[in-house]
Order: structure tokens, then sequence, then C-alpha cells
């Protein structure tokens, strides 16, 4: 394959971006660990400030930036905000990674 074909099938701008900022999710540990939580079951806003020993206002910032990118959704029942990793994908690109780092 030649460089103008390499060309012709790379990435487009607002592909990479999308592809970056996802990337960027997983680059803050306390991201990391709520969807490591969220792997194992839905959870509220609560029971994550407890299992991450964090504010309700820094749990709440972080589930906003998930959700912002899709990765985590919410279910509300009555009062309570329950959240949820979006989809099967997530959780696979979540559990190869993290076989890929222990891995090596």
């Amino acid at each position: 394959m030649d460089l103008n074909e390499v060309k012709t099938e790379l990435i487009n701008d607002q592909a990479a971006v999308q592809v970056a900022d996802w990337f960027k999710a997983f680059s803050d540990p306390t991201r990391v660990k709520i969807i490591s939580a969220l792997l194992k079951r839905e959870l509220c806003v609560h029971d994550l400030t407890v299992l991450l020993e964090m504010g309700q206002s820094a749990v709440s910032h972080q589930l906003r930036y998930l959700r912002n990118l899709r990765i985590v959704k919410r279910r509300k029942v009555g009062k309570t905000v329950y959240y949820s990793l979006d989809d099967t994908h997530i959780e696979e690109i979540f559990l190869q990674t993290l076989q890929h780092t222990n891995h090596g």
C-alpha cells in the first residue's frame, strides 16, 4: 500500500477529535474507577461517593463528563438517579484495556 492509499483511508478530523475525547475520558483515575464500579452494577451517586470516598459534587461532575461523552447513562427513580454504562462497547473496550495493562 503506497502513501496515497494510506492517506485516503486516514481517519477524518472530526472522527479523530471524537476518538481523542473518548480516550481522554479514560485518562482520569476517578473516571476509570467509576467505570470499573459501573461494570459490576448500576449505582446511584451516593453509592459512588461511598465507594470512591469522594464528595458528591466531585462524583457528579465526573458523571456529567462521562454522560456527555455517552459513556454512562442515567435512570431516575423518584429523586434518586442511577448510573450505568451506556452500552456493551464501553465494557468491552474497558476490559480489553485492563487486560492489556495486566498483560505486560
